[in-house]
């Protein structure tokens, strides 16, 4: 059994599936469906106490427990985990067949596929869930009785759709997922529904994911067409053949992958799909830490990994990840600049790590992406927490320039140091979990050929200098200097009048400190990375990349660029030899990131102590010097309104879809019903009218009209016999 700190390193096995023939069927394990059953059995039992107006926070027990038998039963589950994989089916859903081909079946059961990526996503997301429910009990109080089992109710939701989107071994029951935390995403947001705003914000999420969402129902459309199956085993028995089947070379394995990419940037917010999640934080606190910043965004990233062969099918999809990435994470940097809003910043910082995660994708190390992912959701779980018990004892309060000193202030010091433990972790400061795994994306961009990669690289360099200076913007002004405040729009008068913040108690505290020793721990499992068989991205990329000679490799890879595919590590592409390893400065890429991103952490660092805690007055004259000239007040102006993404998104489609909607609507109106339905029916309508009096029953009347009648008959009778029209002579 590999021990459990090596487990996160030997991402080499998190491979999309293994081939049917190596898969083992593992019906023994059924009890694994516990990590599904459990959730839903708390939906249930939260929707009958709020049924029962119950007022207590049962329902938030009842969350919690069941979620923390979710984490259990997936630590069991790695414990009893045999290598390269396996199948626990837990029911049949879905299983047809209409004739003997490929083509003519369909099988998408509900099973359960276990790898290394499978395990690694469950246990954080089910482990981190259970933390945040636990701070949720305490940092929902003010709703109990009223939205306090209906909030639960909605996590439940979300961790039940989380755990069906990782755990599935089927494309189909991934979607299942993928939209059940769409949906989940939509109840939370909105948990608030009295304000326009979060019924607004919540809105948005549900129509750019649903973008997204179309891309995934496209692609696996194409890839059952394609291959004749959605079963991750069968997928990859097909890829592991040696030599891909001529009728697999058509179009549709081009565009898989650019679908699936297209899903993964709307649910995981990046360019141009990324304008959802800031928006978002209209949410409750807790809402942001799980959904927002831990788990259901970093699905893309697990989509992308998960279905990695159709993208090595076709290099230029990686290429756009790359970029993609990279200039969403510099985007978000600069945007987080500039904002004043902590909770806020925190979700811009969550987009541009989403970023960075992409670009490790792109540039092929899913072991530098994945284990982003993992430090990732602890450290910046940890500061949305801090932020939310901020919020929480500050009566709504979260603008960085009315609080200050909080590290000074009775009740806050836990608050204020673990929010700086997860600062140190998002700036990558050095020997920090954050600081290695960002290191595994920034150096492979050095080392991998790749259009454009060496300028990537140095441009996600400078965005980590940014990230430091605005992670230590906020710190600086919200936890050290002066103890000053001024409490937020949701005040309620305590005694004599005053304001009186409330520290958070034990729940909150107890959930900040674990996640602060995460966010530290979290950096052992790379100094237990020290093979360089450990750092492979996987042996199933191996085996694309240096497919079979009758295909030739895949196109667009030399024999060079292969060997750096399948290396995250200096080590690994030493066995190439060193004239095909790149170097940064003369050293290799990996051992020069150390000094180079650690120095530029440490001066965004300085730089925002410099500005925003002993020199504060002098950065509140650089920003009024700055928007008094013409020629450079654009750049602060456009970073705080967002680059004005959003109001180009008005104009260029919300704008003409509502002009249009309206047009459609006074077609709809006076030329469809008007003329055409109400028109047609106003004909019969106006005749029977005009023949009304003749239906009124007076004996003279109906005289007169026989008599008219039959000389109307008559008269037309003669004028057809002198025409000849009855065949007649004139």
């Amino acid at each position: 059994m590999t021990p459990i700190l090596t487990f996160i390193p030997k991402l080499s096995m998190s491979a999309p599936a293994v081939p049917v023939s190596d898969a083992i069927i593992s019906p023994n394990l059924s009890w694994a469906g516990l990590i599904l059953l459990l959730p839903l059995v708390s939906l249930v039992l939260c929707g009958l106490c709020a049924a029962m107006r119950v007022k207590s926070k049962l329902p938030a027990v009842i969350t919690a427990a069941s979620l923390a038998g979710a984490f259990v039963t997936s630590v069991f589950l790695y414990l009893n985990y045999e290598p390269p994989g396996e199948v626990i089916p837990l029911l049949d859903w879905m299983n047809l067949t209409w004739g003997e081909g490929r083509f003519e079946s369909f099988t998408a059961n509900f099973s359960l596929y276990i790898d290394s990526l499978s395990l690694l996503w469950i246990m954080f997301v089910t482990g981190l869930g259970t933390l945040i429910t636990i701070y949720a009990s305490e940092y929902m109080e003010p709703d109990l009785g009223k939205g306090y089992s209906r909030f639960f109710a909605g996590v439940s939701v979300f961790l039940f759709a989380m755990a069906a989107l990782v755990l599935s071994d089927n494309l189909l029951m991934l979607y299942l997922g993928w939209e059940g935390v769409g949906f989940a995403s939509y109840w939370l947001i909105g948990y608030y529904f009295e304000r326009p705003a979060a019924v607004a914000a919540a809105k948005k999420a549900f129509i750019v994911n649903r973008i997204g969402d179309l891309g995934l129902a496209l692609a696996i459309y194409l890839i059952w067409t394609t291959f004749g199956t959605v079963q991750y085993d069968e997928l990859s028995t097909i890829f592991a053949a040696g030599s891909m089947n001529p009728e697999f070379e058509g179009w549709t394995t081009s565009a898989i992958p650019f679908l699936l990419m297209l899903a993964a940037f709307g649910k995981s917010a990046q360019l141009p799909l990324y304008v959802w999640l800031p928006d978002a934080m209209e949410g409750p606190t807790p809402v942001s830490a799980l959904i927002h910043a831990a788990t259901m965004v970093t699905a893309g990233i697990y989509l992308i990994a998960r279905t990695y062969q159709f993208f090595l099918l076709e290099p230029v999809s990686l290429h756009v990840i790359a970029w993609v990435g990279g200039l969403t994470a510099l985007l978000a940097a600069t945007i987080g600049m500039a904002q004043h809003d902590i909770k806020r910043i925190m979700a811009y910082s969550t987009v541009s790590q989403l970023g960075y995660m992409f670009l490790g994708l792109g540039v092929l190390t899913t072991y530098g992406a994945a284990y982003h992912v993992f430090t990732h959701a602890f450290f910046k779980a940890l500061l949305f927490l801090t932020c939310g018990a901020i919020m929480h004892g500050f009566a709504g309060q979260l603008d960085l320039r009315k609080i200050s000193g909080l590290r000074h202030m009775k009740g806050w010091r836990i608050t204020a140091w673990t929010m700086l433990i997860g600062c140190l972790a998002l700036a990558g400061f050095p020997l920090t979990s954050g600081f290695f795994s960002k290191d595994a994306i920034l150096a492979e961009a050095f080392v991998t050929q790749g259009p454009g990669f060496e300028i990537l690289g140095w441009m996600a360099i400078f965005t980590a200098g940014l990230t430091a200076y605005y992670t230590f913007r906020v710190w600086f002004r919200v936890c050290a200097g002066p103890a000053s405040f001024e409490p937020g729009d949701e005040q309620h008068d305590d005694h004599g009048g005053a304001f009186h913040p409330h520290a958070p108690r034990f729940a909150i505290n107890m959930v900040l400190v674990l996640l602060a020793v995460g966010s530290l721990v979290a950096a052992v499992p790379y100094f237990m990375s020290n093979q360089a068989d450990d750092r492979l991205v996987g042996g199933w990329v191996a085996d694309m990349v240096h497919d079979s000679p009758a295909r030739g490799g895949i196109p667009g890879f030399s024999e060079t660029h292969a060997v750096h595919a399948i290396a995250d590590s200096h080590e690994a592409a030493a066995h190439a030899g060193e004239a095909a390893h790149p170097t940064l400065f003369g050293m290799d890429p990996h051992a020069a990131m150390y000094w180079i991103s650690g120095t530029v952490g440490i001066v965004g660092l300085l730089l925002a102590a410099w500005l925003h805690l002993w020199r504060r007055s002098a950065a509140d004259a650089i920003k009024a010097w700055l928007y008094s000239q013409f020629w450079i007040a654009w750049l602060p102006r456009a970073m705080e309104r967002k680059w004005y993404v959003d109001e180009f998104y008005h104009a260029v489609i919300r704008a003409p879809l509502w002009i249009l909607g309206h047009i459609f609507y006074v077609f709809d109106r006076f030329i469809i019903d008007g003329v055409c339905v109400d028109g047609i029916a106003r004909i019969p309508r106006g005749v029977a009218r005009w023949l009304q009096p003749l239906q009124a029953g007076a004996v003279q009347s109906l005289a007169v009209v026989m008599a008219g009648g039959a000389a109307i008959i008559l008269l037309l009778m003669a004028l057809f016999m002198q025409f000849g029209w009855f065949g007649g002579q004139v």
